[in-house]
This record gives C-alpha cells, sequence and structure tokens, in this order.
C-alpha cells in the first residue's frame, strides 16, 4: 500500500473472497478486485445480482475476512470492522423496543465514550434533524413507514462521523418517490460532512446520479473490476440538470452495454456447459 494522501484515501488491493469447496479447489466468488477512492468521493459498484458487489463491500466494512490481498483507510490496514467505517444496509435494522433516538445514541455512545449525556443527545438530534425526523425522535419504529426508518439508519451511520460510509442498496425496498428523495437527502449530507463513500446498487440511473466514479463488476465467479466510469457532473447536483445533460444518456447507454454484454457472456457460457455435457467430454469448462 502506498502512503496516505487524499487522492489515494481508501486503497483497496487484490481484493479476493473464497468459500471452501468439498469437491475441488476454493470458489473464488471475487478475485483480484482493485479500487482507489479519494477523500470526499462516491463511487458506485453496480452489476448483475450475485456477482459479488456486496461480498466487496462486506469485506471493506470488515463484517467478512478477506481471502487474499489487502484494504487500508488513509493508510491503515484494515482486518475488522471499526468506527471509521459505518454501513447502512437494505433493511434498517433498528432495535424494535428502542425509539429513533435511542437507536442512534447506540452508537454514539460508543464512539463518544467520554462526551457528556448532554452532548451525545445533541449529536443525535443534530443528525436525524439532517434526515428530516426532528419530529419523530421519540417514535418507535412500528411507528414509522420504511423510508423513515431507512432515514434512522442513515442518521445512525453519519453520526458516528465516520471516514468511509457503504451503502448496501440503501434504497432497495422504497417506492420510486422515497427513494430518489432520500438519495438527495445523502448527497446533501455528503457534500457537507466530505464522507468517502462507497454505493452498492443495481440501478442504473442512481449510480449516474449519485456518483463520481461508477465501478462495473463482472459476472462470478472469480468477478472483478471490469470497467470505471468517470461521471464529471458538478457537486452539489440538481437532479433535473443532471438529467437534461447531454452526456447523461450516453453514460447511462455504456452502463447497460456493459452489463448485456455480462449477461451474453453468462448465457454463452452456460450453453457451452451443456453441450460439454451432452458430448460426455471429460474436458473441465474454466469458469
Amino acid at each position: 500500500m502506498s502512503k496516505n494522501t487524499s487522492n489515494r484515501y481508501v486503497e483497496i488491493s487484490n481484493l479476493t473472497k473464497a468459500y471452501p469447496n468439498p469437491f475441488g479447489r476454493d470458489i473464488e466468488v471475487v478475485k483480484d478486485f482493485n479500487m482507489i477512492l479519494k477523500k470526499g468521493e462516491i463511487v458506485s459498484v453496480i452489476g448483475h445480482s450475485g456477482c459479488g458487489k456486496s461480498t466487496v463491500l462486506t469485506m471493506v466494512a470488515g463484517l467478512n475476512p478477506i481471502s487474499a490481498g489487502e484494504l487500508a483507510v488513509e493508510g491503515k490496514q484494515i482486518s475488522g470492522p471499526g468506527p471509521d467505517r459505518s454501513v447502512v444496509f437494505q433493511s434498517p435494522c433498528l432495535l424494535p423496543w428502542m425509539t429513533t433516538l435511542e437507536n442512534v445514541m447506540l452508537g454514539v455512545k460508543q464512539c463518544y465514550p467520554h462526551g457528556t449525556r448532554k452532548q451525545r443527545r445533541q449529536i443525535c438530534e443534530h443528525y436525524l434533524n439532517l434526515v428530516g425526523l426532528a419530529d419523530s425522535m421519540h417514535k418507535y419504529p412500528r411507528e414509522m413507514s420504511g423510508g423513515m426508518q431507512q432515514r434512522v439508519g442513515i442518521a445512525r451511520a453519519i453520526a458516528l462521523k465516520p471516514q468511509v460510509l457503504l451503502l448496501d442498496e440503501p434504497f432497495g425496498r422504497l417506492d420510486s418517490l422515497t427513494r430518489m428523495d432520500l438519495q438527495d437527502t445523502i448527497l446533501e449530507i455528503l457534500d457537507r460532512e466530505k464522507i468517502t463513500t462507497m454505493v452498492i446498487t443495481h440501478d442504473v440511473d442512481e449510480a449516474i446520479y449519485m456518483s463520481d466514479r461508477i465501478c462495473m463488476m463482472t459476472n462470478g465467479p472469480e468477478a472483478t473490476v471490469g470497467q470505471i466510469l468517470e461521471v464529471p457532473f458538478a457537486r452539489p447536483r440538481v437532479r433535473a440538470d443532471v438529467l437534461d445533460h447531454p452526456r447523461y444518456y450516453d453514460f447511462r447507454f455504456a452502463l447497460i452495454a456493459f452489463l448485456e454484454k455480462q449477461e451474453h457472456s453468462k448465457d454463452a457460457h452456460i450453453q457451452a456447459v451443456h453441450e460439454k455435457l451432452q458430448q460426455g467430454s471429460e474436458e473441465p469448462v474454466s469458469a
């Protein structure tokens, strides 16, 4: 790994995840994944379902042990989870017996053990206000919509003031209007807080709107970085301006073309395996 600079804030080098296979060599679902994130940058990772996007994110989060490769944040090696990295999953994962404020306070207590009760409460209230929940601090999860619950999850993650924010399809279960509203909320917070962010998504338009760069992953097994697309739209962003930009549909076409190519490669591989089996050949077909 290189020395710490703002242009190499998060370094992912030859990241590999393999699972045991009782019938042969280990199965490498992700292999030699390489990426560098600049400080304050938003990078989306997009690819077909099952290609290993979330596997990459959970390894960066320290929640999933890596099989090979290296991870570093600000020049420091990562070997497990830590408060320098916060995760927002597709499901908010709130404790149902706690209020909105209490759910956010859980992490704040751990990250600010020497703060007073008043200081910690002020932190929680500040970030709940940022996500639009100033009037819902004493509600329980059962009293809130899915979008409101996800806002609590976002506030809980941002309140830790992480160096890296990891978003694992955080809008996947929401309707389109709520999804767009939350996208704007997160972008406003990220522009203000300058947090380096990785977004896992399967939504092409979401990736273009939210990202400075988009990483397109190949299909697994042995999934890796296929292409990187630079998205040069200025931040902060206005959705109408992005959609009206003459290059918007060029970016959209490039992403869809890559995904279609991956789908065709997958179909061709399945067909090749089928033909080999039909011929009774003992020659193995590579993944």
